[in-house]
């Protein structure tokens, strides 16, 4: 199978985005918010195959030191076909120069090790208060 990979948001049907994201838990997002959300990260990647988005990334940037990745999302059905370490590669390619940061789900984070990420010491989240009951129960905190 031929995929394409995207990185403008020329397009995109966002209620496929939505889906995927939504799917995945990664959000609880309309297509009109996914779409705002892709829309204000300085980064955008999106897998087509056959016309239909398999496969999301984006980040946010100041284009200089900082970068921070979010809602990176690959149908389940594409799953082992390196589309995610691709997705990846092509946010980093665009961040280049920058510290990247990301939070995943804890049964992620060896998958994002794999790919280069390293734990910090450090970090730190203020969570919206709505959401940390959920938070807690998913063990992210």
């Amino acid at each position: 199978m031929t995929y394409t990979f995207q990185k403008d948001r020329g397009n995109i049907d966002w209620t496929q985005v939505t889906g995927l994201l939504n799917g995945f838990g990664l959000t609880d997002f309309t297509p009109a918010q996914t779409q705002t959300a892709f829309e204000n990260s300085a980064v955008n990647v999106f897998v087509l195959a056959g016309g239909k988005v398999i496969g999301c990334g984006r980040a946010l940037s100041d284009g200089i030191s900082q970068a921070a990745v979010y809602n990176i999302a690959v149908d389940e059905a594409y799953h082992h076909r390196g589309l995610g370490k691709q997705i990846i590669a092509a946010i980093l390619e665009e961040t280049a120069g920058c510290n990247v940061v990301l939070y995943t789900h804890p049964n992620t984070v060896s998958w994002y090790e794999e790919q280069g990420f390293r734990r910090m010491k450090t970090g730190m989240a203020m969570y919206h208060p709505s959401h940390i009951e959920q938070l807690i129960k998913m063990d992210f905190i």
